[in-house]
């Protein structure tokens, strides 16, 4: 299998939505519109209440999956399903909207540090009239791998012998958050016909002959 290089270097837009939420956009701007199935990826955090405290009220979708990961803080999630429940450091929310579903995020905390990723998935289009489904899930239930040089824990596909919790995907979506330490190495496959793209949070990373840095 041949090595994946680098094709852009997109930086993230600062954006806001919900309510006023204040948030960093890097697929869905100009630069990055659209990388097949993904539609949008946004990372919303900030240490000032004032930026997130307004949350997401009630709003639609159809559709597409929206898959929220939670790394620091807490939401309160309502949809009309009647599903319900409050998002805490680790948790991971997945919605197939399907035919269409009405929900809230709203944050369940008034001050402290908030930090997230939310991703949206286009659904193939014979999905897109399904009855939504809303699936919550704990960070202990992510599979999880840890040697030595990294932590890999995987929302989405496998690693080793560390699996995403969830396997009834529409799209076989490979998800995984890593940490990785200093001058070390992690590589994976990827099924031929999968895009991919990499969010640096923190640090310095080099693929292939290109680098990057980011000072989050």
């Amino acid at each position: 299998m041949s090595q994946i290089e680098v094709k852009k270097i997109v930086k993230a837009l600062s954006a806001s939505d919900g309510a006023g939420v204040k948030l960093k956009r890097s697929i869905g701007t100009p630069e990055a519109d659209y990388i097949d199935p993904f539609l949008m990826l946004d990372e919303f955090g900030s240490e000032n209440k004032d930026d997130y405290v307004a949350g997401f009220p009630a709003h639609p979708h159809r559709g597409i999956e929206t898959v929220t990961y939670m790394l620091n803080g807490e939401f309160e999630h309502q949809d009309s399903t009647g599903a319900k429940g409050i998002m805490t450091s680790g948790d991971v929310q997945w919605m197939k909207t399907g035919r269409g579903i009405i929900h809230s995020e709203m944050p369940a905390m008034k001050e402290g540090k908030l930090l997230g990723f939310q991703l949206w998935i286009n659904m193939p289009a014979k999905m897109k009239k399904n009855k939504p489904e809303y699936l919550y899930i704990k960070g202990s239930e992510l599979g999880t791998h840890k040697d030595s040089e990294k932590i890999v824990k995987v929302i989405a596909g496998k690693y080793e012998k560390a699996e995403g919790p969830e396997k009834n995907h529409n799209v076989d979506p490979i998800y995984f958050h890593i940490v990785l330490n200093d001058e070390k190495k992690f590589s994976c496959d990827v099924p031929d016909g999968h895009n991919s793209f990499i969010y640096l949070l923190k640090g310095e990373l080099k693929i292939g002959e290109k680098k990057t840095s980011h000072n989050g």
